[in-house]
């Protein structure tokens, strides 16, 4: 059976700037082999060359082919839900971007559906006309619900936070289209040309990749080069089927070879 992996980016290819050891050579692996592969990600900020670029500058070379943004998930979903429609958006640059592919105009006044990602240079009265495009029957979509990373000095709030003072301001709660949403978990598998018993999805987050993976029936393995520490795995009701300290001790052949179990 054909096989394929779905990939996370920060955690399990990079931490920040620098990239995890050996995620280079396994990349490679996959590309010497042929095995399909893409890497999914929650952040709708940057475009898909931004994402090559960077991976290139850590010696790593892939093609835009090779990339799967939540930005592209959630303009894919709208264009489903309402072709040509018009956005009211609190985002920059790859947001932007996918929505003006999928036949989506940009506006300042009674939007279809009003979509929050990532950046750092909406304001506050942008948040304001926001609420009151909700209010007056804006449908509210967000990219994603990553947290904030709580830490000292980081310059760029999660989106979850400014989803919550939206959600708090009007009452509405906001779509979200991110991982691990069913919504780009399947988009990004139909994207990569895969059948769901097919897809390996490697993740270092349980609450993200590993959470929408068990949900949708895919093979999971969880890194611990990011977030997710070993001794919290057991706070889950659910387990990966494969855990490994990197990708870089990841056997492909290995993975490929996980017998799926059968999900519910």
């Amino acid at each position: 059976m054909k096989r394929g992996f779905l990939i996370d980016m920060d955690g399990v290819i990079y931490s920040g700037d620098k990239m995890i050891p050996g995620a280079d050579t396994f990349i490679k692996t996959l590309q010497d082999e042929k095995i399909p592969f893409l890497f999914m990600t929650n952040n709708s900020q940057r475009t898909p060359l931004d994402a090559v670029n960077k991976l290139a500058g850590m010696g790593i070379d892939v093609e835009e082919k090779n990339v799967y943004t939540s930005a592209m998930a959630t303009a894919y979903f709208l264009s489903f839900m309402h072709p040509n429609g018009t956005a009211y958006v609190l985002g920059e640059g790859g947001l932007i971007t996918s929505l003006h592919q999928h036949g989506y105009t940009l506006v300042n006044q009674k939007p279809d559906f009003v979509v929050v990602g990532e950046g750092r240079n909406f304001t506050l009265e942008m948040v304001n006309t926001a609420v009151d495009m909700i209010l007056s029957g804006a449908k509210f979509i967000a990219t994603n619900l990553d947290p904030s990373p709580k830490k000292k000095g980081w310059s760029n709030l999660g989106i979850k936070a400014v989803v919550a003072m939206i959600e708090e301001a009007t009452g509405k709660q906001a779509f979200s289209v991110g991982k691990p949403s069913p919504v780009m978990m399947r988009a990004a598998r139909k994207y990569l040309g895969l059948e769901a018993a097919e897809t390996i999805i490697i993740g270092d987050t349980m609450g993200t990749d590993i959470l929408g993976g068990v949900q949708l029936g895919y093979t999971t393995i969880l890194t611990l080069s990011g977030v997710t520490k070993r001794e919290e795995i057991n706070d889950y009701a659910f387990k990966p089927e494969m855990i490994v300290d990197s990708v870089a001790s990841l056997d492909v052949h290995k993975a490929m070879d996980l017998e799926r179990p059968e999900k519910y």
